[in-house]
């Protein structure tokens, strides 16, 4: 991956105040909320001692918090990975600190050959939901993104799945490589995380929403869906993620970018927690006006997450960028609301050097419009000269925390601040984040 120079820009105690007024979500919220106030606390830097390139999938299993990084499978670009893994403590701060020799490789479903149903392409575990039903702890539906190209996934007339290789977009390397396409799916496991078999898939953007040259100059995605953030509310779980597709069917003579960015970029789905046994077709996304767009149809994303023209907003396939993505969420008890961080992306290839954040203060995320009911996102941290990503909040090394057994999906009044240097390679924590009412 290209690299980016520069130094970290000196950051030391920062607030951050939100306004007092009520501030009122496309579509509105249904009562006045006042934003919360937070603020950075700067620490010494707290390094996670293995490879991270997604969202924080994490869990309490009995006593043990268990974390599951990195990434596995094929990929042609590169190279078959085998970085999945997972490491066990009976804190947060213990098990960030474990060292990447520690780590152990869980059994998981080889890749399917080319052509045949089965797992294709590259997976990073994103979230991991736990059974409420199983007393133990042990069985748990990771949530993962999924990375093809038309070369692991050709074109199949019969289903509709795959991709054709034919005005296919550039990809992230400086060699000439074909971009990825993103999907979300679904694997389980019933002895709490050492091995797992793969379910299928949660959502999926098909061939004729694929983004194509000469539009596509980004050296991101050629569409697709991913880097997603789950949660249970209820009896569903709701799916948060980046939408990269064109909200149609693309065709080169008539594309238009407003119409390419008007359906991008982070958007809801959700699924029934009975489903996630067999989830293919099961999920629905939110069209606007509520759960109704199929699991591979098209639906709306977070209009207030939405970045505007004027403020720099642009469609996912443009080298200026100008959209958020890579949404964490979780709850926060202390609040009594949903918190998600994000990026942003400004340029060619992911770059991109600030984090935000935006608040929710429903818990019912299905009841009318609560799920769309997000704050105007507000800038958490720059890094000038740095490109980062992947920004979680996780639980701190304290008796609280402990006894609560929080993780990335549900917090409290402080939590540590991780994010990727995607530039230097290195995912690490340099603050606390500390809310108030």
């Amino acid at each position: 991956m290209k690299s980016f120079l520069l130094a970290l820009a000196a950051s030391a105690f920062l607030l951050f105040s939100c306004q007092n007024k009520t501030e009122k979500t496309e579509p509105p919220t249904a009562e006045s909320f006042e934003i919360p106030k937070f603020r950075l606390i700067e620490t010494d830097t707290f390094h996670f001692n293995n490879f991270v390139d997604c969202n924080m999938a994490e869990v309490w299993v009995g006593d043990t918090l268990r974390i599951f990084p990195g990434k596995y499978g094929e990929d042609p670009v590169w190279g078959f990975a085998e970085d999945l893994k997972f490491a066990s403590g009976s804190n947060a701060d213990e098990v960030f600190s474990t060292p990447a020799s520690e780590y152990i490789a869980p059994k998981l479903p080889k890749n399917a050959t080319v052509g045949q149903p089965g797992l294709h392409g590259a997976v990073w575990f994103e979230t991991v939901y736990q059974d409420s039903k199983d007393p133990s702890g042990r069985t748990l539906y990771a949530i993962y993104h999924n990375e093809n190209y038309p070369e692991t996934l050709p074109y199949n007339p019969e289903t509709g799945e795959g991709y054709i290789d034919k005005d296919w977009p550039l990809g992230l390397t400086e060699r000439i490589t074909p971009a990825a396409v993103c999907r979300i799916g679904v694997m389980k496991s019933t002895d709490g995380g050492w091995s797992w078999d793969n379910k299928g898939l949660f959502l999926e953007d098909k061939q004729p929403r694929m983004i194509l040259k000469p539009h596509n100059i980004s050296k991101t995605f050629a569409g697709g869906v991913g880097d997603p953030s789950a949660v249970a509310v209820g009896e569903y779980l709701y799916l948060f993620y980046g939408e990269y597709g064109y909200p149609g069917v693309f065709d080169a003579a008539s594309y238009d970018p407003l119409v390419e960015a008007g359906g991008q970029c982070i958007s809801i789905a959700r699924i029934k927690i009975t489903d996630l046994d067999d989830p293919q077709g099961k999920a629905k996304r939110w069209d606007g006006t509520g759960f109704n767009a199929a699991w591979d149809g098209i639906g709306k994303p977070v209009a207030s997450l939405q970045i505007p023209a004027e403020e720099g907003g642009g469609p996912a396939s443009s080298p200026q960028g100008g959209f958020h993505w890579g949404p964490s969420v979780s709850w926060n008890d202390y609040l009594e609301c949903w918190v998600m961080l994000m990026g942003r992306v400004e340029g060619q290839s992911w770059i991109g050097d600030k984090l935000y954040i935006s608040f929710n203060p429903h818990k019912e995320l299905g009841e009318g419009n609560n799920s769309q009911a997000w704050t105007k996102p507000q800038l958490l941290v720059q890094k000038p000269g740095h490109v980062i990503w992947y920004p979680s909040l996780q639980p701190l090394n304290t008796p609280e925390d402990v006894a609560n057994k929080y993780t990335s999906l549900r917090l409290g009044k402080k939590a540590r601040l991780f994010f990727k240097f995607s530039d230097l390679g290195k995912y690490m924590s340099l603050y606390e984040v500390e809310f108030e009412k």
